[in-house]
């Protein structure tokens, strides 16, 4: 039976041979397969360009339906799926941007971190640490990152302490 050549993108098999594969490689079936492959992974940029330099499949509109699917060299995007997209990609743009913005304007978090690691080594390690420790805690709580309280559904951890820190119940009976 001899061995079998299976190609991925096209979802074939046939006989392996230097002459087969070779016509398969080249074919035009492998090579609309494989940009149909690839293309799955384009950015949602360059699939709204491509779709505004094409003209609209008539056939596709007045069907519903083309002959030749992804193959088709006009667009099957309408103007709506064009304009939704657009607009997707400034929203995507306006988020980045200002996520950008955030982190120029305001300390990074690792430098924040590292500030208070020092601070507190810094105080405990003097002494009287009670009354140190309290006033770290009331110096971070005002030095807290506006990034962290920008993020919704922080789990109880993650939270800051409410202002005056957190109120302990202590149990003292026993069972």
């Amino acid at each position: 039976m001899g061995k079998r050549y299976y190609c991925d993108y096209c979802d074939r098999s046939f006989q392996d041979n230097m002459h087969n594969r070779k016509k398969h490689l080249n074919g035009v079936q492998h090579h609309r397969s494989k940009k149909a492959w690839f293309d799955q992974f384009r950015d949602s940029a360059a699939i709204l360009y491509d779709e505004q330099l094409k003209k609209p499949c008539r056939k596709f509109l007045q069907k519903g339906i083309c002959d030749f699917g992804s193959n088709c060299r006009f667009s099957h995007m309408s103007e709506e799926e064009q304009l939704n997209l657009k607009r997707w990609l400034e929203e995507e743009r306006r988020h980045k941007e200002d996520s950008e913005d955030r982190r120029m304007l305001g300390r990074s978090i690792e430098d924040w971190l590292s500030k208070r690691e020092k601070k507190k080594a810094a105080l405990s390690s003097k002494g009287d640490l009670k009354t140190k420790e309290d006033s770290v805690e009331v110096e971070v709580e005002s030095e807290i990152l506006q990034q962290l309280l920008s993020i919704p559904d922080l789990p109880p951890s993650l939270r800051p302490p409410p202002p005056g820190g957190w109120r302990l119940s202590v149990n003292t009976e026993r069972v």
